[in-house]
């Protein structure tokens, strides 16, 4: 079976989560991915944490089915390995600290003497040029800098996102600019200069809220799990202490959601409540209402009137029912793969593609494919060992 990057060779100087999450995608779709790391250490974020059999979650979930090349670039020795291996590769990714891979000779600019083909992808958290340029970014100062932080939360308490959402933003876009690249090069036969900065990845994904407040109008309120601008949407309790999350999107659903769900169909026709301004509005009075009805009922009971209403519904899951949840388990989405500790399993891409499937191999150990990698560059085993083994490798 042919997957749609078979053939293809990424070398990716990586680290933390936004270019491994590009890589490991380009992966999935059988990309070879030569994952280059510190000798020793390699990428930070195997450290991050202990929770998978004694290796980190952040770097179980986005480096499978890589090969990991340990070399330390700033010796002359390992540094010829790569630019080696660059001559024929098809793409570079990088998430070094900002101008690092430039003051290595890795720049685009250079590279492409070489490699005319070669597509480079650097992600970095303001870009390659303008006043920010050199500043460091995190996950966390981006959501901050990007205005995530002033529209997730409470009233009270601005929030951040619970997993990397600037560093995911960053490497979802640095994962289709490469695909579109490799696209154009197939018309043109020439590479390209990916630049891809996490703060205007955050800031697509800021459009909604920045539309909302257009022209110096006010920003979305901070509302917690409900809906800044549309209303009910959101978390309500049940009788028996549980929450349902509901949500409804238009004047049909309203209607339907007073007959079927509330009982209360002239509720409907309210003047607080007759348009979804009028409610986003009017909050707290519908919300009154809405809790009342559901104080006398089960969560299931609640379920089953939004469902016999055609009301959008969701369990408040946490990751232990997210592990066993029925879906993912009925349509077969979970798969095993091998670690350095052991196998876990790990969820297959999203997307069931009917001409192929994902490639889904090993996490590797560091510097676990050394020996193949130089072998094939023509280098003999020895001297491959000697490279490994060097304490300035």
């Amino acid at each position: 079976m042919i997957r749609p990057l078979d053939g293809i060779t990424v070398i990716s100087l990586e680290h933390a989560v936004a270019a491994p999450f590009c890589t490991r995608q380009l992966a999935d779709l059988g990309a070879r991915v030569i994952k280059v790391e510190r000798p020793g250490s390699g990428d930070f974020a195997r450290g991050y944490d202990q929770r998978v059999n004694g290796q980190s979650s952040h770097f179980t979930w986005i480096n499978r089915s890589k090969q990991s090349l340990a070399l330390d670039v700033k010796q002359p020795l390992a540094k010829s390995a790569l630019l080696e291996l660059l001559k024929t590769a098809d793409v570079l990714v990088q998430n070094l600290a900002p101008g690092a891979a430039a003051r290595m000779g890795l720049s685009y600019e250079v590279l492409k003497t070489h490699n005319p083909q070669l597509i480079v992808c650097d992600i970095s958290g303001y870009g390659a040029d303008g006043p920010y340029r050199d500043k460091k970014a995190y996950d966390l100062l981006i959501q901050s800098e990007a205005g995530f932080l002033s529209v997730t939360g409470t009233p009270d308490t601005p929030s951040k996102s619970g997993i990397s959402v600037a560093d995911i933003a960053a490497g979802m876009y640095a994962y289709t600019n490469i695909l579109a690249a490799l696209m154009l090069r197939g018309k043109t036969c020439k590479g390209s200069h990916i630049d891809v900065s996490m703060l205007e990845a955050m800031g697509e994904w800021m459009g909604y809220p920045m539309y909302y407040a257009y022209d110096g109008a006010p920003p979305p309120p901070r509302t917690g799990a409900s809906h800044a601008s549309i209303y009910p949407y959101g978390p309500f309790q049940a009788g028996d202490g549980k929450t349902v999350m509901l949500g409804l999107q238009n004047e049909r659903e309203w209607k339907a959601f007073c007959d079927t769900v509330l009982l209360q169909p002239d509720i409907a026709i309210d003047a607080r409540f007759d348009s979804n301004a009028q409610r986003n509005a009017n909050r707290a009075a519908l919300q009154a209402v809405i809790v009342e009805t559901f104080a006398a009922l089960t969560a299931p009971q609640v379920v089953a009137r939004l469902e016999a209403a055609g009301i959008a519904n969701a369990r408040v899951n946490d990751m232990a029912d997210l592990w066993q949840h029925p879906q993912l388990q009925a349509r077969e989405r979970w798969r095993t793969v091998a670690t350095p500790a052991g196998d876990v399993p790990a969820l297959l891409p999203p997307g069931v593609n009917s001409a192929f499937d994902y490639r889904m191999e090993p996490v590797p150990a560091v510097g676990q494919h050394n020996a193949a990698i130089l072998v094939e560059l023509g280098w003999s085993a020895e001297q491959a060992a000697a490279l490994q083994n060097s304490p300035c490798a």
